[in-house]
């Protein structure tokens, strides 16, 4: 069958088995040519290892330091005429060129959240690697069920009152207003569940007391924090509640595994279309604004750059560098003066007759539909394909 994307406001229904390939082929190759990672990694486990920064991270892993990699994901494989997910095909594209080189690469596909994907994983560890010398964190989930059977549901909302500002219509890309409500202590709380740092030190105390990890291990989590304009919507909304008890999480894995000589560090990074940034109400426009001005200054990352340069220039796996907060800032390029001011003046005047010219609207959906292997060069939108992918380490995968 041909496939072409099917998009739902700030969803795509389908992927591209041939331009996912193509997608992670490319950031192989980007970390081959970039990478200058010094003592990193061997053995490496990544929580969200299929999309964004997840999948950048197993690349860099496994082509920049040659690590065995073991990744986690909650992914949807091909029935009938309905496509895989894009993480699916992402991964069945990173283990075949694995195996390729001859890196060990296993996927385990469940809730990370719980205790038998948990047990998975680490039964797998102790059979083919023994401990693993880092733990990534990438996962970006709506829900999570607790062991005790509750369900909590995170939401994008602001914190104390309502917040109005400039918002892309996705529909159409015409410009205009989004009222986001504020949450209340409840969905607050449910949010914090979701996507704060409880479940990430969890995974660590499994690892440590199942002996799994080695020690003087790494462990690191993504994070976003983002300028001003967006505080109302991120850093004070809900998710920024959840991102400041990740940040908190990180110097109590620290401290309550220092005698395993575990470091724990924060990540935050630069603002990206990504399949959760997507759908947080404002961000899409300031995202796009955004890109354009950093294209402008040749500053602008997608996420293999972030973390390429996140595992050299930053160090995480030597004397990481980080700011008085004990963060890894990969948003020092977005958040430099001379960007953001430019970014205020353009959302000021943006409006739907102006937006092309103030913002990259081009680029932002030429990112968003990447994400889904779609608009990517050299690929054949045409051909008939199956939409069956085998994932070599799941071997019940079709």
């Amino acid at each position: 069958m041909k496939i072409s994307p099917k998009v739902r406001e700030f969803l795509c229904l389908t992927a591209h088995p041939e331009g996912c390939k193509k997608n992670v082929e490319n950031q192989i190759t980007y970390v081959k040519k970039h990478s200058e990672v010094k003592n990193g990694p061997k053995k490496v486990l990544i929580i969200g290892a299929s999309t964004g920064y997840g999948l950048a991270s197993r690349i860099n892993a496994a082509f920049g330091c040659g690590a065995a990699t073991i990744g986690v994901m909650f992914e949807r494989q091909a029935a009938g005429k309905r496509t895989a997910t894009a993480g699916w095909y992402n991964t069945a594209a990173f283990e075949h060129a694995a195996a390729n080189e001859d890196l060990y690469a296993k996927t385990v596909n469940g809730d990370a959240f719980s205790k038998e994907v948990k047990d998975q994983v680490i039964d797998l560890i102790k059979k083919d690697l023994g401990k693993v010398d880092a733990v990534i964190y990438s996962l970006a989930a709506p829900r999570r069920t607790a062991e005790d059977g509750t369900v909590y549901q995170s939401v994008l909302k602001t914190t104390g009152e309502d917040f109005t500002n400039k918002n892309l219509n996705l529909k159409d890309n015409t410009i205009g207003e989004k009222t986001i409500e504020a949450a209340t202590e409840e969905e607050v709380e449910a949010t914090v569940k979701v996507m704060g740092g409880e479940d990430w030190k969890a995974w660590i105390r499994a690892l440590t007391d199942a002996d799994a990890i080695e020690e003087d291990a790494v462990t690191f989590a993504y994070s976003y924090i983002g300028p001003e304009l967006t505080y109302p919507i991120y850093f004070e909304g809900t998710i920024g509640a959840a991102k400041k008890h990740l940040h908190k999480t990180a110097g109590e894995i620290s401290e309550e595994f220092k005698e395993n000589g575990i470091s724990a560090y924060i990540s935050v990074n630069k603002g990206l279309v990504t399949q959760a940034s997507s759908a947080i109400p404002i961000v899409p426009l300031y995202m796009a604004v955004l890109y354009s001005v950093m294209k402008e200054k040749g500053l602008h990352e997608g996420c293999i750059e972030q973390i390429t340069r996140l595992f050299g220039e930053k160090a995480v796996f030597g004397q990481a560098e980080t700011d008085g907060q004990g963060l890894i800032r990969l948003d020092d390029w977005e958040l430099k003066p001379e960007v953001q001011a430019e970014v205020e003046r353009r959302w000021e005047k943006i409006n739907t007759e102006n937006v092309r010219e103030y913002a990259d609207i081009e680029g932002y959906w030429e990112d968003f539909y990447q994400m889904f292997g779609f608009h990517m060069d050299g690929v054949d939108y045409e051909k008939d394909l199956d939409p069956s992918v085998n994932i070599p380490s799941i071997p019940d995968a079709e």
